[in-house]
């Protein structure tokens, strides 16, 4: 695979854009759909929203600085993507399965029953704290990282892992009653 440096001096020249962006597609697309997918619950959406983040990408390219590196930058994008995502749907999401049925009807999910657990929890989670726990939890990143990605100061992410977590043990106590 393409080192980053050489990959962005590959993006910004437009003789070599479209390849390089394959690459770029090659490299990352596997990671932004389970970042994504710990936001959604079905896989046809998150197939969506992936597209929605690398079709932003690409055409944000002129405007990327390279201050951070690719896979922030993409990061970023697709946490936005899911939220907006999750924003307008909320309103469609009365009436249909909630994210506990959907998890259990996918055939995508693969965990145990722990693990069926954690994600009915996650469900209930607002948005922010579920992005922060995700982050933390299943993709190890720093509170710093996170505050690079998110735009959103160290403490303030501190606090919503915090609170998501008391928020899990506190469904895992209801569920074991």
């Amino acid at each position: 695979m393409p080192h980053e440096k050489n990959l962005m001096e590959r993006l910004r020249d437009s003789r070599t854009r479209d390849h390089a962006f394959r690459d770029l597609l090659e490299l990352y697309q596997e990671r932004i759909y389970w970042h994504i997918r710990k936001f959604v619950f079905e896989h046809e959406d998150a197939n969506d929203i992936v597209q929605n983040t690398f079709i932003k990408a690409y055409r944000g390219l002129d405007g990327f600085k390279g201050d951070a590196k690719i896979y922030t930058w993409l990061y970023r994008i697709a946490s936005n993507e899911s939220i907006t995502f999750l924003n307008k749907n909320k309103k469609r999401q009365s009436g249909s399965l909630d994210a506990a049925q959907a998890l259990e009807a996918d055939a995508f999910f693969d965990g145990d029953e722990a693990q069926m657990m954690l994600q009915k929890a996650l469900g209930e989670l607002p948005d922010k704290q579920r992005l922060v726990f995700n982050m933390k939890y299943y993709d190890d990143m720093t509170y710093q990282q996170m505050s690079e990605i998110l735009d959103t100061s160290v403490g303030a992410l501190k606090a919503s892992f915090h609170h998501a977590v008391k928020k899990i043990e506190f469904y895992f106590k209801k569920v074991q009653i």
